[in-house]
C-alpha cells in the first residue's frame, strides 16, 4: 500500500493553526527551504513513492498486522485490538520515517544523516536506513539513556553508526536534541538532521507525519476487513507524537471515532520535573525551532522532565497535537510509571507480547478507560517492542512481579 501524502495542513509557512512554523537561525533559512522544496518534489514523485513502498513491503515487512487481544478483551469487557508496529524491522514505527528521510537525504546529495534518540528506536532505525542507502550516521543520545537502553546502543554500533554521548543537563532526550541541533548548525550543507518525531521547524512535523501516516492508512482498511466497521476508539502514546499522528491522521475526519493521546505522568503530575505531560500541564511556547505546547520553568525555559519511558521524556510536543487539543478533536490523558509497568507485564503475560514501555502507556490508558466505563472497540498503536527495555524493567521492577533474578 502506498502512502497518501494528501493533507490540508500545515499551511505554506508550516503552521497548524497557531502552532508550528520555523524559528531558526538565519543561516539555516536557505537550507530549510531547500529541504522543504526537495521534500515537496519527492512527495509528488511516483518513483520516490514507489521506492518507499517497495522498501516498506520487502524491507520493513509492511503492512503490519492488527491483532485482536482476546484475553485482554475478555478481562476488560471491551474489544481491544493492537496495530502491531512492534513487528516492523528494527522493532518500532520509527523505521517508517527514517527510510523516508534517508531516501530524501540521498536525493539531496547529503553525505551524512544525524539525529537524536531517547529510547534508541529512532537511532536504530536511522542507522539501519543509513546503512541501506550508503550514508554516514551520527546519533546523539543522553548518557542516562545510553545506560538504560544498552541493547539499542549496541545495535547502532553494529550498524556502523557513531553514538555520541550527551552529558549535560538530565542527560536524556531533550539534551540529545540540543546537541544534535548544535552539530547540525556546524555543517548544514553536507548533513541532514533527520528529526525523530513530528517536531522541529517546518517541514519536519509535516514530513514525519506524512511518512508515518501509513500506519493509519493500513489500519483503516484492515480494521474494516476484520470487523466490518471502523474502531470506536484510537489510543496511542505521545512524547513528540509521531506514532500517534501516524495512526490518527487517517481517522481525523471520522467523527464517530474517538481519539485519545496518552502522555507520561511519570512519578506524579504534582511535582515539577517528575513528569512529561506537556499537553496536560503546558502552555504555548517556542523551543527547538517550532511553536507548540511546552512545559516551562519559572524563567520560561524548557522545564526538566521525566518518564520511565526514554522515548516520552520531552518538554514539548508536535505542533499538530497542540492544534488537535485546542480543537477538541483529540483527548489527551496521562498514565504514570506504575500504571505503565503494570500494563507492560499484563500484556506480556495475557497475550504473549512484550511491549516497549512507551507503548505500555497507551495499553495502560485503555485499561483505565475500560474501568471508567468505555464501550465499543479500541485500536491501540503498539508502537514498539520491549526488547530494549527488558533488562531495565527486570532490574528495577522484577521483584514486584515475581522475577527474582536477572539473566
Amino acid at each position: 500500500m502506498k502512502n497518501s501524502f494528501e493533507h490540508t495542513l500545515p499551511n505554506e509557512e508550516g503552521y497548524f493553526g497557531e502552532y508550528g512554523g520555523s524559528f531558526i537561525p538565519p543561516q539555516l533559512e536557505t537550507i530549510m527551504e531547500e529541504i522543504n522544496q526537495s521534500y515537496q518534489n519527492c512527495r509528488q514523485d511516483p518513483n520516490f513513492q514507489d521506492e518507499l513502498a517497495r522498501l516498506y513491503k520487502h524491507f520493513v515487512g509492511r503492512p503490519s498486522p492488527i491483532f485482536h487481544a482476546q484475553n485482554l478483551s475478555e478481562k476488560y469487557g471491551i474489544d481491544i485490538y493492537l496495530k502491531r508496529e512492534d513487528l516492523n524491522h528494527t522493532g518500532a514505527h520509527k523505521i517508517n520515517h527514517c527510510l523516508g528521510e534517508a531516501l530524501l537525504a540521498k536525493k539531496m546529495g547529503k553525505k551524512k544523516i544525524i539525529a537524536e534518540t531517547g529510547a534508541g528506536q529512532h537511532g536504530v532505525a536511522l542507522a539501519t536506513a543509513a546503512a541501506l542507502v550508503g550514508l554516514e550516521c551520527d546519533i546523539y543520545m543522553g548518557e542516562v539513556d545510553i545506560a538504560k537502553e544498552h541493547p539499542n546502543v549496541v545495535r547502532m554500533h553494529i550498524l556502523g553508526a557513531t553514538v555520541v554521548p550527551v552529558s549535560h543537563g538530565r542527560k536524556t532526550l531533550k539534551e540529545a536534541v540540543d546537541a544534535a541541533f548544535e552539530a547540525y548548525l556546524q555543517d548544514p550543507v553536507t548533513q541532514l538532521y533527520a528529526i525523530g518525531s513530528v517536531v522541529g521547524p517546518h517541514p519536519f512535523p509535516m514530513m514525519v507525519r506524512d511518512f508515518q501516516s501509513i500506519i493509519g492508512n493500513e489500519a483503516k482498511v484492515q480494521f474494516e476487513e476484520m470487523t466490518g466497521k471502523q474502531p470506536d476508539n484510537l489510543v496511542a502514546c505521545v512524547g513528540g507524537g509521531s506514532n500517534a499522528m501516524g495512526l490518527f491522521t487517517a481517522f481525523l475526519n471520522d467523527e464517530n471515532v474517538a481519539i485519545h493521546g496518552v502522555e507520561p505522568a511519570g512519578r506524579g503530575l504534582d511535582v515539577e520535573g517528575e513528569h512529561a505531560a506537556t499537553l496536560t500541564l503546558g502552555e504555548p511556547g517556542v523551543m527547538h525551532g517550532f511553536k507548540s505546547y511546552m512545559l516551562k520553568d519559572k524563567e520560561g525555559e524548557p522545564q526538566e522532565v521525566y518518564s520511565v519511558a526514554s522515548g516520552l521524556d520531552y518538554p514539548s510536543v508536535g505542533p499538530q497535537h497542540s492544534y488537535l487539543k485546542d480543537l477538541g478533536r483529540v483527548q489527551y490523558g496521562t498514565v504514570d510509571d506504575k500504571e505503565a509497568i503494570d500494563a507492560f507485564f499484563e500484556l506480556s503475560r495475557l497475550e504473549g507480547i512484550i511491549p516497549a514501555i512507551e507503548s505500555s502507556h497507551a495499553v495502560a490508558y485503555v485499561f483505565k478507560l475500560a474501568k471508567q466505563g468505555l464501550k465499543g472497540s479500541v485500536l491501540i498503536n503498539l508502537s514498539g517492542r520491549g526488547d530494549k527495555d527488558i533488562d531495565f524493567v527486570v532490574n528495577n521492577y522484577g521483584q514486584d512481579y515475581g522475577i527474582t533474578s536477572t539473566l
